[in-house]
């Protein structure tokens, strides 16, 4: 297992992105927020209950383990957010990407003071803040704080929210979890103001006796005047040194900016007669937004998806090396041509020529805030490649009119078993198709129409060979091929050609097994992916494993000589299931 784990390690780290941690982190923030949040929203019930709330609270996140995660998710959230303030290189206003970079730089300034006062003052002066102490502060001592306070909240949480947006919008339950998500974004937050409000209020009606006072906010609570000053010049210093750090990536910003100016600017030609100037270090789906050149971009320039890729026209030996984020996704579809780069990530240095493999049909360049529906979509599938053996052999007999009844009668076989199982035909190659499943249903539900529908095109076939008996000299065979993962799905083309279909690693590999079925002298190979997701015994088909092109490791497969025996292989789980 140990040993798995690190030969995985070095793919792991290709794969991973400096969005991606600071996604992680994000979401580790996020999870605090709420919890804070949860915390604030039980002074509906009494300032009793937040004090109960409260010390579970800091019993979990004051867990060392559990500390040391969360300080490091922030001190690296905001460093990365910091340094995306430096790399980004066009702000598209009519997103909103930039207010969440906007809200997430202010949000250190806005919580420095109340951290200090609270964590720090814990620390150096042994300070007991708790709940009666800073609701009285901001309702009794300093009302202005509370609107500090309150706009702190409410950026942290839009923050977060965009955050969550942004991560979720492409995942495959978003379109049905979204009103649940809405409702708990704006529930949680009005809560929790509302609590404060009703804690605040009950703080400053106990506070007019003394008698509380002398127990709640004495010098072991909230420290002396001196104590104070101190925090507040740390808070001071910390702040301007935060203001000072941000005005450096500023000035780095445009210091870089003058350099690429006297650096000379180079011309992008895009295959189309449309040509931009920009300056060096641009890439080049950042030139097309600051041109306004449609480019396609699923992720948004994340290097999570391959959509905006290109092909570069002529020599590309003096094009920068890939990243390795970049040579991870490009291996990740199978594209080995050293021609075909991805736009977010090349930053050309020299003049370039290029055209877009994928057309955005008359979207902008940051056409992933449109609808996910139309533009892409992550989710797991199933895909099904069949393809008619013998059609050469078969065309060389008989006139092309003949033969293309035929192949459309077999088509016709292969998708009538198809959609009988809860699959869509996608795409007809030749005399070949691919079936998806699993667009409206779960991956294990997915995985077993997809084994049924293999056994329905054996026997839909055997009735085609039965009823064209008379015409051919032998049966019509086939190949299938079935693999399941997360792939893009989406409407890819240009113009009137538009076509629904899903692309990604899954796709790739269910065609190259569908190849191997050749090789294997067998029907249909399905992948141990399918098999396992499906619930099926792990002794009721013969496993193989097999190298696949693209891919370092060898792939577990199991092998069906006869696709007929599938029917009673899923009947059989299915009674083992019930």
């Amino acid at each position: 297992m140990a040993t798995t784990v690190l030969s995985r390690l070095p793919e792991l780290v290709r794969s991973t992105s400096a969005r991606q941690v600071r996604l992680v982190c994000g979401v580790i923030l996020f999870s605090y927020v709420v919890s804070h949040f949860l915390n604030h929203a039980l002074g509906n019930i009494s300032v009793d209950a937040m004090q109960v709330g409260v010390y579970y609270h800091t019993a979990f996140w004051q867990f060392l383990p559990v500390a040391i995660v969360f300080y490091g998710a922030a001190f690296t959230h905001m460093g990365l957010g910091i340094y995306a303030l430096y790399q980004r290189r066009e702000f598209r206003w009519r997103t909103i990407e930039p207010l969440q970079l906007l809200l997430g730089l202010s949000i250190p300034a806005l919580v420095m003071a109340h951290v200090i006062g609270i964590r720090l003052g814990q620390t150096l002066y042994g300070h007991e803040k708790l709940y009666p102490q800073e609701l009285y502060l901001f309702f009794v001592v300093a009302p202005g704080r509370l609107w500090s306070m309150m706009i702190l909240l409410i950026i942290a949480w839009v923050h977060g929210c965009i955050g969550i947006y942004f991560w979720l919008r492409l995942k495959p339950f978003f379109m049905r979890a979204a009103p649940y998500l809405l409702a708990a974004a704006v529930l949680i937050p009005t809560l929790a103001l509302l609590g404060i409000y009703q804690g605040g209020r009950s703080v400053a009606a106990d506070s007019e006796d003394a008698d509380w006072r002398k127990q709640n906010y004495t010098q072991r609570e909230v420290g002396t005047f001196a104590q104070a000053d101190t925090l507040d010049r740390i808070t001071g210093r910390l702040t301007m040194g935060y203001f000072g750090l941000l005005g450096l990536v500023l000035l780095a910003r445009g210091v870089r900016g003058w350099r690429e100016r006297r650096g000379g600017m180079i011309a992008l030609s895009y295959g189309n007669g449309k040509t931009v100037r920009v300056p060096k270090g641009l890439s080049v789906l950042e030139a097309s937004l600051r041109h306004n050149v449609p480019h396609a971009s699923v992720c948004g320039g994340r290097a999570r998806c391959s959509t905006c890729r290109i092909r570069i026209i002529g020599d590309h030996g003096a094009l920068p090396e890939p990243s390795q984020r970049e040579a991870f996704v490009l291996a990740r579809v199978g594209t080995a041509d050293p021609s075909i780069r991805l736009a977010c990530q090349l930053r050309p240095d020299s003049d370039l020529s290029f055209f877009q493999l994928f057309m955005p049909h008359m979207l902008s360049a940051d056409a992933h805030g449109s609808s996910p529906a139309g533009i892409g979509q992550e989710r797991y599938l199933v895909s099904l490649f069949v393809d008619m053996r013998g059609s050469t052999q078969l065309a060389e007999k008989r006139l092309p009119f003949d033969t293309v009844f035929i192949v459309n009668r077999f088509l016709g076989a292969v998708s009538q078993a198809v959609i009988e199982n809860g699959g869509q035909p996608n795409q007809f190659v030749g005399d070949g198709m691919l079936a998806l499943f699993g667009l409206t249903t779960d991956p294990h539900t997915a995985c077993r129409q997809a084994l049924k529908a293999v056994a329905g095109i054996a026997a839909h076939v055997d009735e085609l060979n039965e009823l064209l008996s008379h015409d051919l000299r032998q049966p019509i065979r086939f190949g299938i091929g079935v693999h399941g993962g997360e792939v893009i799905i989406g409407d890819i083309g240009y113009r009137d050609h538009i076509v629904f279909t899903a692309l990604g690693d899954a796709v790739n590999v269910a065609a190259r097994l569908q190849d191997m079925t050749k090789t294997l002298a067998c029907e249909a190979i399905v992948s141990e992916e399918v098999r396992r997701t499906a619930r099926l015994a792990d002794d009721v088909l013969p496993k193989q494993e097999v190298a696949i092109r693209g891919r370092d490791e060898p792939m577990v497969v199991r092998v069906v000589a006869d696709t007929r025996t599938l029917s009673a292989i899923i009947a059989g789980g299915e009674r083992v299931a019930a």
